[in-house]
């Protein structure tokens, strides 16, 4: 059940949290106990040794499970149930107001690696990814509650020190557990051992965390609002006018004196759920509208959910590839020693993007064609070459350039958006790449179609991300032409370019 590298997940899960912003928030001064709860708890539910070794585990004698029963029709399981649970938990994320979801992620994660423990069986595994696609499409609400608790001002702050603790986590844990693989010669099962405790530390540091009172659409009184201040919702900006409402002196004191609509009786008040869910419904489908119809922020989203896609593919199934180049049972692994230094070096290439000056708009396509070639290149050396070093090697290549990419994907989409539109665009295009993942799951990987051994995988993973490189090389050619057929306007380019 080796799912996506964290960087990259929790980016995505990270941007569609952003989505729940702009809700109600306590004093300054009361951000640190929050944030140290919610820190503590990403600590122990990222730090889980036994992760970059569950393909061998699997494989082993304690599961006793096939090449086949394990690739072709266990892991599948975990990309439906992700799809499926994705924007429904998005929205119950915010109608149940983060906590009882952060709780049911720490929920799942416990009962997946007490099934790692003690489950038998296909069905039984099977089983277990399931509630392993619960758990990581709960993290939505790891990365969305914090902004439900502290002050505007604190939100960089807070944000550095979440995502910080579930990068440290998930690297002390790869690290752990390749020592104690290593040098200390445990057994895989006494690494999930582990990781079931720190899961349940998580689960009980969880519970003191304080409950939110609002979140931004169905715990917020927009109605009211404009029934005060006669501010009208127009083109999908009715997150900004609650923002501005929730901000007024004393409207807490207020609020339950007005009704929801001055124009119908207090009897109609029991239709209040299902008009907030249809004006949920339609702030969404507004704002999705105006989002995508810039043509740059549409072409790096293109790219977001084609690589995106190919990513969970291949992050999914390295541990395979691996496993048949160099089989844990007749030597020594460096799976964990692998994740963390590409972890790491990962980390360092996104930080020094921050110093690189292009002008994105008549050269991002191009370096997204350039980029998404190497990419192809990493992964036919992982697939093709027989040294288990060149494939860590190749592995620790693709994912640096991922980050990067995605890092600049990320800062382009948000500069041409508001808070509240571009963790849409995120949401929708991680859906998006999911819904492709698990076509060419169904195809490629499911034992009821194909079912292709796993070198075939790879070749085809890399054919995928050299055809992503001749789209945008096709695409970056025609917009370079028209940059320089035209005259550039000067404020413009100063807009795209990053540093």
């Amino acid at each position: 059940m080796d799912v996506p590298g964290p960087v990259s997940r929790r980016a995505a899960a990270a941007a569609a949290a952003t989505m729940l912003l702009r809700t109600a928030r306590v004093p300054r001064e009361c951000w640190f106990l929050p944030t140290a709860l919610l820190c503590a708890y990403g600590f122990f539910a990222s730090l889980r040794p036994s992760e970059p070794f569950l393909t061998p585990y699997l494989l082993g004698s304690d599961k006793n499970l096939t090449n086949r029963e394990v690739f072709n029709e266990i892991y599948p399981v975990w990309t439906y149930s992700y799809l499926v649970l994705l924007f429904p938990v998005f929205l119950a994320t915010d109608y149940l107001r983060y906590k009882p979801v952060i709780l049911l992620q720490g929920l799942s994660l416990i009962v997946t690696w007490f099934m790692l423990l003690y489950a038998q069986g296909l069905l039984a595994i099977q089983f277990l990814e399931f509630f392993y696609g619960i758990a990581t499409a709960t993290e939505i609400a790891y990365y969305s509650y914090i902004y439900s608790v502290v002050d505007l001002g604190m939100y960089q702050k807070v944000t550095s020190y979440c995502r910080s603790a579930t990068l440290v986590g998930f690297t002390v844990g790869s690290v752990l557990g390749q020592i104690l693989v290593s040098v200390v010669c445990w057994h895989l099962y006494s690494l999930n051992v582990i990781s079931l405790t720190c899961v349940s530390v998580a689960f009980a540091v969880a519970w003191f965390l304080p409950m939110p009172q609002k979140s931004l659409f169905f715990h917020h009184v927009t109605s009211s609002c404009q029934g005060v201040n006669g501010i009208k919702v127009q083109n999908g900006d009715i997150a900004t006018d609650t923002l501005t409402c929730n901000h007024l002196p004393g409207w807490e004191d207020i609020e339950s004196k007005i009704p929801l609509n001055s124009e119908q009786p207090p009897v109609e008040e029991p239709e209040e759920p299902r008009t907030d869910r249809l004006r949920v419904l339609k702030i969404l489908w507004n704002d999705f509208l105006i989002c995508y119809s810039s043509r740059p922020l549409l072409c790096w989203s293109v790219w977001w959910a084609l690589s995106t896609c190919g990513y969970f593919q291949v992050i999914n199934y390295a541990q395979g590839l691996w496993e048949k180049v160099m089989p844990s049972r007749h030597a020594t692994i460096y799976n964990g020693a692998v994740e963390a230094v590409s972890t790491l070096l990962g980390a360092i290439a996104v930080f020094a993007v921050g110093y690189i000056k292009i002008s994105w708009s008549t050269w991002g396509e191009m370096t997204l064609s350039l980029c998404s070639l190497l990419i192809a290149a990493a992964v036919y050396v992982m697939d093709i070459v027989g040294n288990i070093w060149a494939c860590y090697a190749s592995y620790v290549v693709f994912r640096i350039i991922y980050m990067v990419l995605i890092t600049i994907a990320t800062f382009q989409i948000a500069a041409n958006l508001s808070m509240e539109r571009y963790a849409l665009v995120f949401g929708v295009n991680t859906f998006i790449a999911l819904a492709l993942q698990t076509l060419l799951t169904v195809v490629v990987v499911d034992a009821s179609c194909l079912g292709l051994e796993i070198s075939t995988q790879f070749l085809i993973y890399a054919s995928y991300f050299a055809l992503i490189a001749v789209i945008f090389l096709v695409s970056g050619i025609v917009s370079v032409i028209k940059k320089c057929q035209k005259p550039e306007d000067p404020e413009a380019s100063s807009e795209v370019t990053t540093s």
